[in-house]
């Protein structure tokens, strides 16, 4: 048994804890479901912390409606092999209803607006424990967050008001209107991650893995070309090239990276090699310095 997979280990049992212990202290948790390999990773995690009986809560996935098809099919296609609840919200119902007003030009995104889609639905189901996928690995506003992190009744985070979390000693007591999200897989890096969906042979969605796709370039990213949610100038040159996603938000904000990883093995071998974060394919974490802990304060995941 090598060193990885040692370190994989420890951190499943890490995570499988953490999932129990929602359980034990909150009465109505919920995972929150991208349809991305960390959401998939907590789902198979779930499986394991609760086996033989079903997954105890339902998976939650806030739609913008820009999503990559192939996630969404993917999305579908498990919730119906495992048999559990699949809770869904769009992004443009509240645009509808007037809510949230849709970003228009060069870097539209929905992102932003899946906060007010959220919120709402905490408050109509009454969740009082939403499980995540962040890792602090991956931006610096989430390397600030605890395992569980404590959200007012306005679903604010405040980063500088956390419990201390000693000894793996978990505490979930909340006050009314307040609700936490929980993060089992907080201190996994990229790498672990792909290493656990390599060693559990996990399936995931095919935009993970190297494909042919009509892209075009923009500040020095390359976009997908397929749908119209994704702006284009009509001097941008589209041009089939061989990418695939280390990243799955929306279209509109996620770019792809070349490779010619079409199997895990090779993904995880590229990953080892990569010197540039996941999230660096990412525009809407571009926006400022501070841009996810922004979010994050006004209610984001």
């Amino acid at each position: 048994m090598n060193t990885e997979t040692i370190q994989v280990g420890a951190l499943e049992s890490e995570a499988i804890y953490i999932l129990r212990e929602v359980v034990a202290q909150f009465e109505k948790p919920v995972l929150l479901f991208s349809g991305g390999k960390d959401s998939i990773t907590l789902v198979r995690l779930a499986q394991k912390a609760f086996y033989p009986a079903k997954i105890p809560f339902p998976l939650l996935h806030v739609d913008t409606g820009h999503n990559f098809p192939e996630t969404i099919e993917f999305r579908d296609r498990l919730v119906e092999e495992l048999g559990v609840e699949l809770i869904v919200r769009e992004v443009q119902d509240n645009i509808d209803a007037g809510k949230v007003k849709e970003e228009t030009g060069k870097y539209a995104s929905r992102n932003m607006l899946q906060t007010e889609t959220l919120l709402d639905a905490i408050e109509e189901f009454g969740f009082d424990a939403c499980i995540g996928g962040a890792r602090r690995d991956e931006e610096k506003a989430r390397a600030k967050e605890r395992i569980f992190s404590v959200r007012d009744d306005f679903g604010q985070w405040d980063e500088k008001n956390q419990r201390p979390e000693l000894f793996d000693m978990l505490n979930g007591r909340i006050d009314l209107g307040q609700n936490v999200r929980v993060f089992p897989i907080s201190n996994w890096t990229e790498l672990d991650v792909w290493s656990y969906i390599q060693q559990e042979q996990i399936e995931i969605p095919s935009i993970y893995f190297a494909h042919k796709r009509a892209t075009f370039i923009r500040d020095g990213l390359i976009w997908s070309a397929n749908d119209e949610v994704v702006y284009r100038e009509e001097e941008e040159e589209v041009q089939e090239r061989m990418v695939r996603f280390r990243t799955v938000g929306d279209m509109s904000c996620t770019a792809a990276v070349l490779s010619d990883a079409i199997d895990i093995d090779t993904v995880v071998d590229e990953i080892r090699e990569s010197s540039i974060s996941e999230r660096g394919a990412r525009i809407d974490d571009k926006r400022s310095e501070a841009a996810m802990e922004k979010r994050k304060q006004q209610g984001y995941f």
